[in-house]
């Protein structure tokens, strides 16, 4: 476990150092749009302020978000306030920088929502804060946003259940015999966990060779998903295949599958990390996929930004996915 702590702490300083509630497909890269400013009292014009809301920086994912979202403050003159929490699984904490933005009176806040369903309602306390709401990443549960009116709250992100379907069914092509695949899940009462499950299920069950014999979340963690790995194999010492639903997890898997001498066994991820990346040519991993996290936080300060003026942006923007794997680097 020493080794997981040490691999976190690696990938958090590398990344440093690097640095809805209609469907449109966004471009493949950044463009610039228009720069803003609000007016003070006396006629002075000052820097409109728009908070990016994640969901930590221990995953180099929300690292690249933060890049774009920085591009996107440079090309528009506006003032970027980034907040994250300690963890992916710090809601409470995700609740109370809400809170505190809505203090601060900010003119808009970007949010990838750790949950689905606990930000709903601190968001709407925003937004009747006369606080522009963009939703980016995982998506905020409609029904419930509807129920309690947060309402025009964009969505941008990738279509996580094909991302998830082209990762998984990477490896199971490759699958020719009979074998058992395990799935290490996201938080499971996220938007986004859910979908890319469903994706990597679909793919599996298209394989009549293949039999999902065990799924367990790992809460997006790396640390997680070595001890969940450690009790899968445990109960299914013959599994040869693993979806992880994103990277991080599927480090702490490569770690445990090093650590125990085991061989053969097919790993695919979400996320595209760069370690990720080192793990497909190193053949530890199959497979991963780049959802452009850039571009995610880059047009969620836009369309914060858009609708700051009082313009009209698309309810729903899904950046094209690309699947990695060792032929493409």
């Amino acid at each position: 476990m020493k080794k997981i702590i040490i691999l976190v702490a690696c990938i958090f300083v590398a990344g440093l150092f690097s640095a809805g509630c209609g469907g449109n497909a966004a471009n493949d890269g950044l463009t610039q749009n228009s720069v803003a400013t609000d007016q003070q009292a006396g006629g002075q014009a000052k820097k409109l302020k728009i908070a990016l809301v994640m969901k930590t920086l221990t995953n180099p994912f929300f690292i690249q978000m933060e890049k774009g979202a920085r591009k996107a403050e440079k090309e528009s003159g506006i003032d970027l306030i980034v907040k994250t929490g300690a963890k992916e699984t710090s809601i409470e904490q995700q609740i109370e920088i809400v809170n505190e933005l809505i203090n601060m009176k900010v003119d808009a806040i970007v949010i990838a929502p750790g949950s689905s369903t606990e930000l709903v309602d601190v968001l709407k306390k925003a937004q009747d804060s006369k606080i522009a709401i963009v939703n980016i990443d995982n998506r905020l549960d409609a029904s419930l946003c509807e129920n309690r009116g947060l309402t025009g709250v964009p969505f941008i992100s990738v279509k996580n259940d094909d991302g998830a379907y082209l990762s998984a069914k990477y490896i199971a092509d490759m699958i020719t015999t009979p074998t058992k695949v395990a799935v290490i899940e996201g938080i499971k009462e996220a938007d986004n966990a859910q979908l890319r499950e469903k994706g990597a299920l679909q793919a599996f069950a298209a394989n009549p060779n293949i039999t999902v014999v065990d799924k367990e979340t790992a809460n997006w963690k790396i640390d997680e998903a070595y001890t969940v790995a450690a009790a899968m194999f445990k109960r299914h010492p013959d599994i040869g295949a693993v979806f992880c639903a994103n990277d991080m997890m599927a480090l702490g898997l490569v770690q445990y599958l090093k650590d125990t001498g085991r061989k053969n066994v097919l790993v695919a991820g979400f996320d595209d990390l760069a370690e990720a990346q080192a793990a497909i040519r190193n053949g530890a991993m199959a497979v991963t996929i780049d959802q452009q996290a850039d571009v995610q936080g880059y047009m969620g300060v836009k369309d914060a930004l858009a609708l700051i003026n009082g313009g009209k942006v698309n309810p729903e923007t899904y950046i094209p996915v690309k699947r990695i794997t060792k032929k493409d680097l």
